[in-house]
């Protein structure tokens, strides 16, 4: 009897150490979930704010070259083609009919250009202008900047049916344009620029070619600052899927490239 008894207590003092011990695992099983639970809404949140931030700075890049475009082209453009009709109206001679009515002439087709020049920069200023122009017109549009200037030939090239991006990729492929072009008038001593949008249907690429001085990659390998702002446009490819890759031969030239996956979400 007392054997039983003893055997009993043993049964319920081992199951009750088994059960606390099922417990105990239960309880840090679910307390170890809910810290990665939350360290991983933690690094959702980060992810975002820093996606967030980087989009911010993307928009803030576009607006400030947008409206450092707008003030050259006012400055070599428009307040040329309006110096010009000024100077024919101060220089008009009514004892002369005939230059009269030229110079009058003159003058028209000079505001009137400076018109039509001014409404397309206006387009310029609007906070949806990727969304509303579009990436294959807003990139030939930089491309018809830069023609203007008379130091380079530029060649458009568009392959496929465009189809929409999504907004951001659009905003961020848009300032990689804007960058790489920027970085080929300063520093690329180029005479030809060439940009080639292909739409397919699993993936939008974009190329940028120059025939430039080039230039050795090997210093993208290190933290130097001659290769931050190439480093930055690789980055922003990659915040939104997309691959970046860039080739270069001393004397030859420079090629950009970027391919974004039709439908891939944002990372």
């Amino acid at each position: 009897m007392q054997k039983e008894s003893r055997e009993i207590i043993i049964t319920l003092i081992a199951g009750t150490i088994i059960f606390l011990l099922l417990g105990a695992w239960m309880l840090s099983f679910l307390f170890l979930y809910r810290n990665r639970h939350r360290k991983h809404q933690q690094e959702k949140e980060q992810l975002r704010l820093s996606y967030e931030r980087e989009l911010l700075k993307a928009q803030l890049e576009i607006q400030e070259q947008t409206f450092k475009n707008i003030s050259q082209e006012i400055h070599d453009n428009i307040g040329q083609m309006l110096s010009l009709a000024k100077l024919n109206l101060a220089t008009m001679d009514l004892s002369q009919p005939d230059r009269l009515e030229q110079k009058i002439g003159d003058s028209k087709k000079l505001v009137a250009q400076a018109i039509a020049d001014l409404r397309n920069l206006s387009h310029g200023l609007s906070t949806d202008y990727i969304a509303d122009q579009g990436l294959v017109r807003a990139a030939e549009h930089e491309l018809e900047m830069i023609k203007k200037s008379g130091g380079y030939e530029t060649v458009f090239l568009l392959e496929g049916t465009p189809y929409p991006l999504d907004k951001q990729n659009e905003l961020i492929v848009y300032r990689i344009i804007q960058e790489t072009l920027n970085n080929i008038i300063k520093h690329a001593a180029s005479q030809k620029i060439i940009i080639h949008l292909r739409y397919r249907p699993e993936e939008f690429t974009l190329s940028i070619i120059d025939d430039g001085k080039g230039f050795d990659l090997t210093p993208l390998t290190n933290n130097s600052s001659f290769g931050l702002g190439i480093k930055n446009m690789h980055n922003r490819a990659r915040l939104i899927g997309a691959g970046f890759q860039i080739s270069s031969t001393l004397e030859q030239g420079t090629s950009v490239m970027i391919s974004v996956p039709v439908g891939t979400p944002i990372t």
